[in-house]
């Protein structure tokens, strides 16, 4: 049986470009939908965060608000209160040994911005499991979690590999706008990554090799079965 870690964030805040901070959290959809493909298919799904924090799930993902009709919303909180034992004590990324895992996971939600692109623990993972070839995985505002992998001299590890993510156009339309504080796809480009996507809210991914991206919330089914292939063909 292959086993995946499936990171999130332990944010439930944002601070904004303005100052003024934005309450946050793991997009519903994504890890449902993502945690529903992967045990569907016989996988074995850990669920890590930075400290062991419980993860809070993002108000707007589970509103129409937020884009989710009633009964999207109702199906997506189903199944996570379904996995509630797995989201109450998860494990902390510290603690985390790479040779357990076939492959690292990272749904998105605006909430890696503001700890996963940062976490020196998760970068170590990341690093480490793109030097064994594992797969390596990331959704959305998940790819912002990518960043913190950095090399010996300070660079970027996933520079000049081909890769998608929430863009600064679905930003702009649906997302932060101009109040963010950083645009993912722009800060990536920065760093050096090949960022390719497709038009706005199109169910998008990239695999490039055994590094496998998702460009937003209706990429999430898609991403899961683009790793469960990579995986397969490892």
């Amino acid at each position: 049986m292959s086993k995946i870690l499936m990171v999130l964030s332990g944010a439930d805040t944002l601070e904004l470009a303005d100052g003024s901070t934005h309450p946050t959290g793991y997009w519903a959809e994504e890890v449902a939908a993502s945690h529903q493909v992967l045990t569907s298919a016989g996988v074995d799904v850990v669920i890590a965060t930075p400290g062991g924090v419980r993860p809070t799930v993002d108000a707007l993902s589970l509103s129409e608000r937020g884009g989710v009709a009633p009964a999207e919303a109702e199906r997506h909180r189903a199944y996570l209160d379904g996995i509630a034992d797995r989201l109450d004590a998860p494990l902390a990324l510290a603690d985390v040994h790479t040779a357990d895992y076939d492959a690292i996971y990272l749904p998105g939600g605006h909430a890696p911005m503001a700890d996963l692109a940062q976490d020196a623990d998760l970068g170590r993972l990341l690093g480490e499991f793109a030097a064994q070839d594992k797969v390596v995985a990331a959704l959305c505002h998940g790819v912002a979690g990518l960043l913190s992998a950095r090399t010996a001299d300070g660079g970027f590890a996933f520079a000049g590999r081909s890769l998608t993510s929430f863009t600064d156009e679905e930003e702009r339309q649906g997302g932060l706008g101009e109040n963010t504080p950083y645009f993912v796809e722009s800060r990536l480009r920065e760093r050096g990554a090949v960022v390719e996507t497709g038009p706005a809210w199109s169910d998008t991914v990239i695999t490039d090799g055994t590094l496998v991206t998702g460009q937003n919330p209706q990429s999430s089914t898609s991403t899961a079965q683009a790793v469960l292939k990579a995986v397969a063909d490892r």
